[in-house]
């Protein structure tokens, strides 16, 4: 499974050092293949890693994975290409400056405007609703941390789920794609309890089964 993963920043370079650590061949897409920062991150996870465009990152890959902050989202999927019949994963939450809020939603998402942006691809919502050090090590005491995962087409959200369960997540059908109007909302849930409340960046979600 060759994974494309557009963005070196917190959720990026977690996610891709997660499954590089599981055999994955990972391929970062960024502006800068060659700057100190991500030739450090390359030089953390090892040999499955490497960087280079985002074209360059894309146009084998199997999965796509979009780790960019929100305003930069349109500009990485247009220089990827085209994107038909790939597995696009949105990691984004379009978040206002301020993390007061999101600055669209409701009656559309991050992801369904994604999906508008890569036509034909396989766009699947999943790994917005934590924070990146959870990705880095989602090990608790009291179980695993869920992982929701919204999409259109079973195949690659059941390829999504695989990505979710190698790091250690409880990986949840959450429905359509169209339901990231909701995982979005959550996702500020999160950010609410870690940031504003002050709980930190140490909390996870759980859903119980009796």
């Amino acid at each position: 499974m060759k994974i494309a993963i557009l963005g070196a920043g917190n959720v990026g370079g977690a996610l891709g050092k997660g499954w590089a650590a599981k055999g994955r061949s990972v391929y970062f897409g960024v502006p800068e293949p060659q700057s100190e920062k991500m030739q450090a991150l390359l030089k953390s996870i090892g040999a499955n890693a490497r960087a280079g465009s985002v074209r360059d990152a894309t146009s084998t890959a199997e999965i796509v994975v979009l780790a960019t902050p929100w305003n930069a989202a349109q500009n990485a999927v247009a220089a990827a290409g085209n994107l038909a019949g790939k597995i696009v994963i949105d990691c984004m939450n379009p978040l206002a400056p301020d993390l007061s809020g999101l600055v669209l939603g409701h009656t559309t998402s991050a992801a369904e405007q994604v999906a508008a942006w890569a036509k034909g691809a396989h766009v699947v919502k999943a790994f917005n609703t934590t924070g990146a050090g959870n990705m880095a090590d989602s090990r608790y005491a009291g179980g695993k941390p869920v992982m929701c995962i919204a999409g259109d087409d079973s195949a690659a959200k059941k390829s999504v789920s695989q990505l979710a369960a190698d790091l250690g997540f409880d990986a949840i059908d959450a429905g359509p794609l169209k339901n990231a109007r909701l995982l979005e909302p959550f996702a500020m849930l999160w950010i609410y309890l870690a940031v504003k409340q002050g709980l930190g960046p140490n909390i996870a979600f759980q859903l119980l089964r009796r």
